[in-house]
């Protein structure tokens, strides 16, 4: 077996013969001591210690085994580029958050409740959200159905990703890669035509009941996203109930829902203390995101002191985020939340997330009626269209509105 040995961890590799390992980063604490198999190494450029992400290994990639305390990443650039990086999870464990907020939709003070969990977290639980349950349970079984295809025929049924439809590992166009595959497209838009695409192959393919699931949940869904934007407008005490929730629910509204797969991770089962990233550290870019997902675990989210914590898994209950634009609307009173999701070792995770935007022309800046006598803005005006261009010509973990902060 092929193996790397240092002073402060070790590296081993096991690899059918038809994978040519052809380069390999490195930042140990000393020298190699043992270095035995074909690869190029050098000095690792510096690396966040908490930051990485793993893509799903090629099938030629039969075991793969790291046990380290510092940060690696492996490049294999035969059969394509690829990069595998792990989180350390030794020196600040993770465990379970009893503190998510939870809002019923159902209970007296259910605005006030929104508010404050979107200024102490920037996320929160909402349980009795009127979802029907059977549409959140077709949609869950229809993108197993369609995730368990082989790559051909997911890229045949939705098209590659381009960036709606299908992708797999490689997350936006700079460099981001995870465990994970996906499908994406927008749910309204200015200019439907990649929606219409998407839709439309999805159902010359002979997947109608895809078709038919996506769109009972969307529009369930989008609903509920404006229900929790009014009520936002109303704990915040703003003159109109639908000052926010009429940018998402805008026909013109560039909302965009995914469906995400995050395949099991045997190999994480010889990793103690590491963790391999199946969808990198970020903030979402819109107004607000709903998440839904099957009752495997992996998504953590960052406290305000920076530490990292995982929500534990509720099948029948949505997670609810801040987006970047909600940030800048009630000028830093909300807090995009930044998160992450973790591979499972035995679990297929799988995850739905409606991202709730506004129309491209929207333009987004803090409103004034939130804003306290003599208060700065401590955001320059500019539009939906003009900052998302600008976040996804970043990195997934970068500070994304700091380039529109005064």
């Amino acid at each position: 077996m092929p193996f790397v040995h240092t002073d402060r961890f070790a590296l081993s590799l096991s690899l059918s013969l038809s994978l040519s390992l052809s380069t390999l980063y490195i930042k140990p604490t000393s020298a190699i001591s043992v270095f035995t198999f074909p690869c190029k190494v050098f000095p690792l450029p510096s690396l966040p210690c908490s930051g990485s992400a793993a893509p799903v290994p090629p099938p030629a990639l039969s075991s793969l085994c790291f046990c380290y305390t510092n940060p690696t990443m492996v490049v294999l650039e035969n059969p394509a580029l690829e990069q595998i990086t792990l989180i350390n999870l030794h020196s600040k464990p993770v465990s379970f958050f009893s503190g998510v907020p939870v809002v019923d939709l159902r209970a007296p003070g259910a605005a006030a409740a929104v508010v404050k969990a979107c200024e102490e977290f920037g996320f929160f639980k909402v349980v009795n959200h009127g979802v029907p349950a059977d549409a959140m349970a077709r949609l869950e079984s229809e993108a197993v159905q369609f995730f368990s295809g082989t790559q051909t025929e997911k890229e045949r049924t939705a098209g590659a990703a381009a960036p709606y439809g299908y992708g797999s590992k490689r997350i936006g166009a700079n460099g981001d890669v995870g465990w994970v595959e996906y499908l994406l497209f927008q749910v309204r838009s200015a200019s439907a035509s990649d929606a219409g695409r998407v839709s439309s192959k999805i159902e010359e393919q002979g997947r109608g009941p895809l078709c038919s699931a996506l769109g009972e949940y969307t529009a369930a869904v989008g609903k509920l996203a404006c229900r929790l934007l009014e009520l936002m407008a109303e704990g915040l005490g703003l003159p109109s109930r639908d000052a926010l929730s009429r940018m998402v629910g805008d026909e013109e509204s560039d909302s965009v829902f995914r469906l995400n797969h995050y395949p099991p991770c045997p190999q994480l089962q010889g990793m103690p203390g590491c963790g391999v990233t199946g969808f990198g550290e970020h903030t979402d870019p819109q107004i607000i995101s709903l998440l839904h997902s099957n009752d495997t675990g992996g998504l953590q989210i960052s406290l305000g002191d920076g530490s990292w914590v995982s929500v534990p898994p509720d099948q029948a209950s949505f997670f609810v985020n801040v987006g970047d634009s909600l940030q800048v609307l009630t000028n830093g009173r909300f807090r995009s939340v930044r998160h992450r999701v973790l591979a499972n070792s035995l679990k297929s995770r799988v995850s739905m997330i409606y991202f709730g935007g506004p129309p491209a022309k929207q333009r987004l800046a803090p409103l004034p009626v939130l804003m306290g006598e003599g208060e700065q803005s401590l955001y320059r005006e500019f539009t939906w269209s003009e900052y998302k261009k600008s976040a996804y010509k970043t990195r997934l973990a970068d500070n994304r509105l700091m380039q529109f902060e005064r």
